[in-house]
């Protein structure tokens, strides 16, 4: 791979994903645009972040990474934002308490907007009529509505979709200096799935020690070398998203004073998703030249062969803090796939945090045809990506969650009873489905339980 890199020099490779655009001009001024304003994040919070992985790929620290499978444009406001900042808040706490270590958050959220998509095109109909249009792309490409013009490609919304990750991440960053952490408090959270009658007498045993002790975490992180429990109102909380649109994301890469290279400055931890981490793929091009923490998607079809050298073109130096691999195998090929990997990788001596995402391995349809999960699959599939660390004796040292602080119905099981007939509810995700805020809750105190300081 030639060692000259820019900004823009992605675009003499093989771009998957990408997104035809039919008005040039139009996308020549919104890049403009996109040039000219000022960043989203600073390269100060994105070496902190780097810092902060680097001590988590050593087992000192702790990654939670959640939110939406793609955000959208009108849940930009203070109510669905809050919720995503309260549930990623409140599971960092069960875990700060049953990890016994610090505990970074990163959300993915205020850059989310872009989705890849199995297929450029898609049928359905409009006006009575079955016709063929462009899949969706998700809010920084095209629009939801099946009509020709909010499937076109708006060159546009790269614009309204950095206007919006800005509010947001203005929003966060008022609520975290605020004090909003105080609803860290579990006398505060909604915790009735513990009485649900699917949960077991063991489980329901656990949950309800842990939560009668949980304002100990607050305690356990001052004795962690964290802030004071008078600090720990402003908590930091990072954003990250796939960084799927290359157009988008080299228009907010820049160079800062007083620092070498280049840091791509609309989220603090762009990742690179299954379907573009081809090593001689435009996406792996533009991702060897950024300074920020990357994160690569691995399924359970990857080999040492070929996951070996993608690291070493991302990390030629084997740099602390730079690689996030994020293991999404399925339920049905963690077992087998993982250890192919983990073993391998720690031979080669690669500093990489290992990530598990239980979720995109275990979509499943009913039998009308919606797309759900099975929460006692991503469960699953989570225990034995843990038990697969334990017996390589590697680390794993975060996760990877689609979900939301709303109480949507969208993945099926878990102590809150979430039937298949109850999925159209409140089904309101326009890709994958994610769990609720009580899913995600009862996630982490299986977490904290299955990796927990004995």
């Amino acid at each position: 791979m030639s060692q000259s890199w820019t900004p823009e020099s992605w675009r003499a490779k093989l771009v998957a994903q990408q997104v035809v655009y039919t008005d040039r001009q139009a996308v020549d001024r919104a890049l403009a645009k996109l040039r000219s304003l000022p960043p989203l994040v600073t390269s100060w919070e994105i070496e902190r972040l780097r810092r902060e992985i680097a001590e988590a790929q050593e087992g000192r620290r702790f990654i939670l990474q959640g939110g939406d499978c793609a955000e959208t444009l009108a849940d930009c406001t203070p109510e669905k934002i809050t919720s995503k900042l309260k549930i990623l808040l409140q599971m960092s706490l069960v875990l700060i308490h049953g990890l016994k270590k610090p505990v970074t958050r990163i959300g993915r959220i205020a850059g989310q907007y872009a989705k890849p998509r199995s297929s450029f095109t898609e049928k359905g109909l409009c006006n009575g009529q079955e016709i063929e249009l462009p899949s969706y792309f998700g809010d920084l490409v095209n629009e939801a509505p099946f009509t020709p013009e909010a499937r076109t490609p708006n060159p546009h919304l790269m614009v309204r979709g950095y206007q919006h990750a800005a509010m947001t991440l203005n929003f966060i960053r008022a609520l975290v200096e605020g004090g909003f952490a105080d609803l860290h408090h579990p006398e505060y959270w909604d915790l009735s799935f513990f009485h649900h009658a699917d949960l077991s007498a063991q489980r329901r045993e656990q949950y309800e020690h842990m939560t009668r002790t949980l304002s100990d975490g607050l305690r356990f992180m001052e004795a962690l070398g964290e802030r004071t429990i008078e600090d720990m109102t402003r908590v930091e909380f990072f954003a990250s998203h796939e960084g799927l649109n290359l157009l988008y994301e080299s228009a907010q890469t820049r160079q800062v004073p007083r620092r070498a290279g280049f840091y791509n400055l609309s989220t603090h931890m762009p990742w690179i998703g299954e379907r573009t981490r081809a090593i001689d793929g435009a996406h792996v091009e533009y991702f060897r030249g950024i300074q920020n923490p990357i994160g690569v998607k691995i399924g359970p079809g990857i080999t040492p062969d070929v996951l070996l050298p993608l690291i070493e073109v991302l990390n030629p130096d084997n740099a602390p803090g730079r690689i996030v691999l994020i293991s999404r195998m399925g339920v049905g090929s963690v077992e087998k796939a993982l250890p192919g990997i983990l073993e391998p990788v720690k031979r080669a001596g690669q500093r990489v945090l290992w990530m598990c995402d239980p979720m995109h391995g275990n979509g499943i349809k009913t039998a009308s045809g919606i797309k759900t999960r099975s929460f006692d699959a991503i469960a699953r599939d989570l225990e034995l990506s843990i038990a697969a660390h334990k017996s390589a004796g590697t680390i794993l040292g975060g996760v990877h969650f689609e979900l939301t602080g709303e109480d949507v119905t969208e993945c099926i099981g878990g102590a809150a009873g979430v039937a298949e007939s109850d999925l159209s509810l409140n089904y309101a995700s326009l890709c994958d489905p994610r769990l609720n805020y009580k899913q995600a809750l009862e996630l982490a105190f299986i977490l904290a339980g299955s990796m927990g300081a004995k």
